[in-house]
């Protein structure tokens, strides 16, 4: 497996479980509650992400929001990624 540290430096792990978040949730507001952060800190972390992936992610639909196809594609290749990273960190904290 040929790993690419310079291209996974600039993805923030962080900003990923916000997408993952809104994703699931499907309104910016309630991932702001799930995620214990302010909806305008949300809001800052989609545009960054909006930008870093070229697309809008969500699109606004009454009082939620609907996900891009990309935003759908990235969020299904996230999920099983982080089920694995949670393991490995809970796999770290049996360790101690």
């Amino acid at each position: 497996m040929h790993l690419d540290e310079t291209e996974l430096k600039c993805l923030d792990f962080d900003a990923l479980i916000v997408l993952l978040v809104v994703f699931r949730e499907r309104n910016v507001s309630r991932a702001a509650i799930c995620l214990n952060i302010t909806q305008p800190a949300v809001s800052n972390v989609l545009s960054k992400l909006r930008r870093q992936f070229d697309d809008p992610l969500f699109v606004r639909c009454g009082k939620g929001v609907i996900p891009t196809d990309r935003a759908t594609k990235i969020a299904n290749m996230l999920g099983p990624v982080m089920v694995v990273l949670q393991k490995v960190v809970a796999l770290a904290q049996n360790d101690r």
